[in-house]
């Protein structure tokens, strides 16, 4: 299993297909969570103390790290 509290957001070119997937999901089920409620996340949690903007962007990184990633293949 792809553990993504392990690994640094900023550097996503090091990251594999399948961390990013999960890292994607992570952001997309926040992005949810935030247009509903401000609940705060645990200490450990890669998105702690992250807001909806900052989590669109980095949405935008990941998409963009998957599709370099797949033309590397």
């Amino acid at each position: 299993m792809a553990n993504i509290k392990a690994k640094k957001i900023t550097e996503l070119e090091t990251w594999d297909e399948k961390e990013l997937r999960k890292l994607k999901i992570t952001v997309n089920n926040r992005l949810s969570a935030l247009s509903v409620s401000e609940k705060p996340l645990a200490k450990s949690h890669p998105l702690f103390g992250k807001d909806a903007g900052y989590c669109k962007d980095l949405l935008v990184k990941i998409i963009q790290a998957e599709k370099k990633l797949k033309t590397q293949l």
